[in-house]
């Protein structure tokens, strides 16, 4: 039983890791060996990556992912106005103070810093907390499933590609639901 258990950590590891490789080989194959000019203020255009897409609107770290398309959900599911919701999202991470931020090196307590959102939020949009509680619970378990299917999608063209097995690709399936292997926000 614990040799099946090892076998398959093994496997889950080997997997992510011959993914990783072949997502990597795959866009260094395809990038363009060419540098083209920058643009300038007035030659940039809006992000083509369509609304809802994992990372879309955030800089390499931290708070700030998502949050345009955070504050339209919300208000949606709240029947508040988009400004009010994006203000009340402001004032939260403004007023969250120092000793609730984690230390860095140490995981964020996401149900402490869910529970201080979604009363941080009701108060300023004078709605229930726990109605911002159930929409903020909402939109995370899209989020979610968008992501895992964004994911199986591209092991399965990683598996017709002939990069992985379709073990391994269960087997990476399995690791991420199963919390080994992280992809993505929570």
């Amino acid at each position: 039983m614990a040799r099946t258990k090892m076998t398959t950590v093994v496997a889950a590891a080997a997997g992510a890791l011959a993914l990783g490789v072949g997502v990597g080989a795959a866009t260094l194959a395809s990038a363009d060996p060419t540098t083209s000019p920058s643009a300038t203020p007035s030659q940039s255009a809006p992000p083509t990556t369509p609304p809802g897409t994992p990372g879309r609107g955030h800089g390499p770290h931290g708070p700030g992912r998502d949050q345009g398309e955070l504050a339209k959900t919300l208000a949606e599911k709240l029947g508040v106005t988009e400004a009010k919701v994006t203000e009340a999202l402001k004032a939260a991470r403004e007023a969250r103070p120092e000793a609730a931020k984690p230390t860095p090196g140490t995981p964020p307590d996401p149900a402490a810093r869910d529970a201080a959102l979604a009363k941080s939020l009701a108060d300023k949009l004078g709605v229930s907390e726990a109605k911002v509680k159930t929409a903020l619970a909402e939109i995370r378990a899209a989020k979610k499933a968008d992501r895992a299917q964004a994911l199986k999608t591209r092991l399965d063209a990683t598996v017709k590609a002939g990069t992985l097995t379709q073990a391994e690709a269960d087997a990476v399936l399995k690791a991420v639901d199963k919390g080994v292997i992280n992809v993505g926000p929570r």
